[in-house]
């Protein structure tokens, strides 16, 4: 049985990695489900809500399954693809960590746009005690996003840090009592206008090219909340001088 479930809560898709018997490890099937389920929402659900059932996000890969392994360049490259679908969904993705994130379970939340911690979240990259590593884009993403140094660290150590630290290294963006306000928060503004930061932020391209797609994104944008701006512009004309509406964009 598929260990992951959706349902769609106004504008946020909610996913459930739903095997706590099993801190929520993840089998091939599952790792399907979760790639459908992140990639299948409809536009007028703009961001997705990543997590698990039980005291734990997700251990990772289920170690029955790696034990049992012909191939396990496969099964890498199986996690990669998912991580990948993820990464460049048109939703935002936003991974919700209450308790254990461990291995493949952190490197898919490395995947997501965000990643909101409860005061309970430990997260580690334990593969080194296994004589392993995180190869579900572990070795990319953590250094792109806490630096090489400190992920050199996680990676090299396999040692758990707690909420206070993930969020002081960069590992996670917030710790709240409850990540799923931080998706209705996020939830709140245009799709367009969060599809557009996304994909400027995500991309990769050398800095001039960047730069001219972030002026093109910028002028389409404000061709299609035109309307939206001038009644922007007119509330702050109501206030009057030294009114204390808020500037900028």
């Amino acid at each position: 049985m598929v260990a992951v479930r959706h349902h769609d809560d106004g504008r946020v898709r909610v996913v459930t990695l739903d095997r706590p018997a099993r801190r929520n490890a993840l089998r091939p099937a599952d790792l399907d489900a979760l790639a459908a389920a992140v990639v299948g929402t409809p536009p007028d659900v703009p961001v997705v809500y990543i997590h698990g059932a039980g005291p734990a996000f997700s251990a990772g890969a289920d170690l029955d399954v790696v034990a049992g392994l012909d191939d396990p360049a496969t099964f890498a490259r199986h996690g990669q693809a998912v991580a990948r679908r993820i990464e460049t969904a048109d939703a935002v993705v936003i991974a919700g960590i209450d308790g254990a994130a461990r291995g493949g379970g952190l490197e898919l939340a490395l995947a997501c746009d965000l990643r909101v911690a409860t005061p309970d979240a430990t997260l580690a990259e334990p593969g080194v005690a296994l004589g392993l590593f995180g190869a579900w884009g572990g070795t990319v993403r953590l250094p792109r996003i806490v630096g090489e140094g400190e992920a050199l660290d996680l990676a090299l150590s396999g040692r758990v840090v707690d909420a206070e630290e993930a969020r002081r290294i960069g590992l996670v963006s917030r710790v709240v009592a409850d990540p799923r306000t931080v998706a209705d928060e996020v939830a709140t503004h245009p799709a367009d206008a969060l599809r557009a930061i996304r994909e400027r932020v995500r991309d990769r391209a050398p800095d001039e090219d960047r730069e001219a797609a972030e002026a093109e994104a910028f002028a389409r944008l404000a061709a299609a909340h035109a309307d939206e701006l001038a009644a922007a512009r007119a509330d702050r004309g109501s206030e009057g001088p030294g009114g204390e509406g808020d500037e900028g964009t």
